[in-house]
């Protein structure tokens, strides 16, 4: 259940690169810069609710189940299927075109996206 609960970005590394390479507008990208994004996540056992609300005020919610595969969505709107795998405390899973995995670090939610040797790093802070 470390996961639960409602954070807020205090840092992000690689943001500008990252968003380049998924091909993000250059305004879109300065908006986000500096902006605080907010992540609430309710867990129940292994089913999941994590939303993220960006600073278009778009609000992405995605709900699954570890090791069951579900439907999900990309901040572009985009749909997909995908599988959420748990491995040491690691939430790992494959978006179209990169990987995202989420972990708890001193506290802190700590999520890493790798879009080949692209990646960024957001840390958030529980509010």
């Amino acid at each position: 259940m470390a996961f639960a609960g409602k954070w807020e970005t205090e840092t992000q590394e690689g943001y500008d690169e990252f968003c380049k390479l998924l091909g993000i507008p250059d305004d879109v990208i300065e908006k986000g810069r500096n902006y605080k994004l907010i992540t609430e996540v309710t867990q129940s056992g292994n089913d999941f609710a994590w939303c993220q609300i960006y600073p278009t005020n778009a609000t992405v919610t995605n709900k699954f189940t570890i090791d069951k595969e579900c439907d999900m969505e990309t901040i572009g709107g985009k749909k997909f299927k995908a599988t959420v795998q748990m491995e040491g405390g690691k939430l790992s899973v494959t978006f179209p075109n990169y990987h995202h995995t989420s972990e708890i670090v001193g506290g802190k939610l700590v999520e890493t996206s790798k879009a080949g040797s692209v990646m960024l790093k957001r840390t958030s802070k529980k509010l």
